[in-house]
């Protein structure tokens, strides 16, 4: 859901990534359900996995609970967001959980554009 959120409101302001340490083996449909009542396709999307090589290709890598699991690298800038997971949860839950991430990213957007602009 990040991913897309940020990716929908950046558009090709911010290059996006998205992968987990253990991705599921398919998007979850709460997940879907919730992301198409605000225009968001999450139908052709597909759980990935992490690589370092993402990692250190990135400027900013948003975690969210990944822990030690996470691949480190000097140099990339780690935000680890404090999300509930939205797995086996309910779609009312769910869009709780859309919304918080929202707010997280237009927070970023703010940020990471605020920052390429004075560079």
């Amino acid at each position: 859901m990040a991913a897309a959120l940020l990716t929908h409101l950046a558009g090709d302001r911010i290059a996006v990534r998205s992968a987990g340490t253990e991705p599921a083996d398919q998007i979850n449909p709460a997940a879907i359900a919730a992301m198409t009542e605000i225009g968001i396709d999450l139908t052709t999307s597909a759980p990935k996995i992490l690589t370092s090589d993402a990692v250190q290709a990135s400027d900013v890598v948003i975690t969210m609970g990944c822990g030690d699991t996470c691949p480190y690298f000097p140099g990339v800038a780690y935000r680890d967001w404090k999300l509930d997971d939205p797995a086996g949860q309910s779609l009312d839950t769910v869009r709780a959980i859309r919304d918080d991430i929202a707010d997280h990213i237009h927070a970023l957007i703010t940020e990471l554009l605020a920052t390429n602009n004075t560079a």
